[in-house]
């Protein structure tokens, strides 16, 4: 009955009828996840568990029917092809934990989705959605065609499992495929990302960075695209929010390059470019920020954007030393990471800006030596590793100081050092000069 009295067409409306039937709840755009709906996701977990095991005896049907001769691969194909995706989109609703699911329907979905790949001759959830060459088309654009009624602007909100089966897929589709499926992934990605709520903007934030890191720059420069996103980011920097600045930072550092390549290749010219708008802005937040958490995710990402912008970090010099002085005179926990990630940047910008540095020693020597004081009396809460970390760090920084100021480092210190009457200080300078 299966194979001979059924079309493929009208199995793969069985098999999309049943698994609307298994689906959440749809909810209000504006609604929140109340109490009130623990019941109606409790029981969307029972029935998704009962249209799992049917899928996985369809799927073992039809694994089956592939070794006889009567039936064989031509019967067998047309049909996987309707159902394939209509199954991975709701294997990829339950298979991780979700307040629809529970332990009974992601141990069938986790299941399903293993069959699944084995019955279209796959070896990975990646192989299955890319296809197993560039040349093949996987079951990427299935799911995608099925996804795009529930992506727009008016409906993605409306079922809670479409951001989350989006975002889960697309990281399977690596470079090359992916950028065949720009025009697709893109939108949904900026529409999710632009959403007020910070889960949201975050799960947009991270699409937009695998299409970043997996799609060519040539195509995301094609109908300013990457400005596009650009802008999207931009805007997100304003935000007050960590773990949200952390995803935008790391996202931006990988596309700046792309904006900048387009800019050269365009012959514009600009006196400054995207990595000094960000940094300018990033400073201008670093100045007033006084939240930790905030702070660490600035140390830790200012780095990269020395590095990224080369000798023309003497731009923002007068800015940076404003924030490098502030964050290396605040303890921010036994981790110290702000002040880890203040010192490296210190150390790169005076490696790229070495010509500007000397006439900064009054006000950079006593700083580097106040953190030496501070980390010297002060290990009760910091752990011996990260106190040597810090150490080692401004150490480095003073070393660095001394090459490009022509040995002016050790002399002010030993000035300090014959003036100073405090045990403890004498020994951080000499410790000091030793190393240096």
């Amino acid at each position: 009955w299966l194979f001979g009295g059924v079309s493929p067409a009208a199995l793969g409306e069985l098999v999309g009828a049943l698994k609307g039937y298994a689906a959440p709840p749809e909810q209000e755009p504006e609604a929140l996840d109340l109490p009130s709906k623990a019941g109606a996701y409790a029981a969307t977990a029972e029935r998704a568990a009962g249209v799992g095991s049917v899928f996985l005896h369809l799927l073992t049907k039809l694994e089956a029917a592939k070794t006889q001769e009567d039936l064989g691969v031509p019967v067998v194909d047309p049909i996987l092809r309707r159902v394939a995706g209509p199954i991975y989109v709701f294997a990829a609703t339950h298979t991780v934990e979700r307040p629809w699911t529970n332990a009974r329907s992601q141990s069938v979905a986790q299941e399903l989705l293993v069959v699944l790949v084995r019955a279209a001759g796959c070896g990975s959830v990646a192989e299955f959605l890319r296809g197993r060459n560039e040349d093949e088309e996987g079951g990427f654009a299935a799911v995608m065609g099925l996804l795009k009624q529930e992506l727009t602007k008016d409906t993605w909100k409306r079922n809670p499992a479409t951001k989350f089966v989006f975002s889960w897929t697309l990281p399977h589709v690596t470079r090359p495929w992916l950028s065949r499926y720009l025009e697709r992934v893109l939108p949904p990605s900026l529409l999710i990302s632009d959403d007020y709520q910070e889960e949201n903007k975050i799960l947009g934030v991270r699409c937009l960075h695998h299409i970043v890191l997996n799609v060519p720059a040539a195509d995301l420069c094609q109908f300013n695209r990457a400005q596009v996103v650009y802008h999207a980011l931009y805007n997100h920097l304003y935000s007050r929010e960590a773990p949200l600045i952390q995803a935008v930072l790391l996202c931006l550092l990988d596309l700046l390059p792309i904006l900048e390549r387009a800019q050269r290749q365009q012959k514009q010219a600009r006196p400054t470019g995207p990595c000094d708008e960000v940094l300018q802005l990033v400073l201008t937040h670093m100045e007033a920020e006084h939240r930790l958490a905030l702070r660490r995710v600035y140390a830790r990402a200012l780095p990269a954007f020395v590095q990224r912008l080369g000798i023309l970090i003497v731009r923002h010099l007068k800015r940076l030393e404003r924030v490098i002085l502030g964050y290396l005179e605040v303890c921010d926990g036994p981790a110290e990471e702000a002040r880890l990630g203040i010192l490296e940047t210190l150390q790169r910008t005076i490696e790229h800006a070495w010509p500007r540095m000397p006439c900064r020693l009054p006000v950079l020597l006593p700083a580097l030596l106040r953190l030496i004081w501070d980390v010297h009396t002060d290990r009760g809460s910091t752990p011996e590793p990260v106190t040597a970390a810090l150490l080692r760090g401004a150490t480095e920084c003073l070393i660095l100081l001394d090459r490009c100021s022509e040995g002016q480092v050790k002399v002010l210190l030993e000035g300090v050092y014959s003036s100073c009457e405090e045990h403890r200080v004498r020994e951080c300078i000499r410790e000091v000069q030793e190393n240096t």
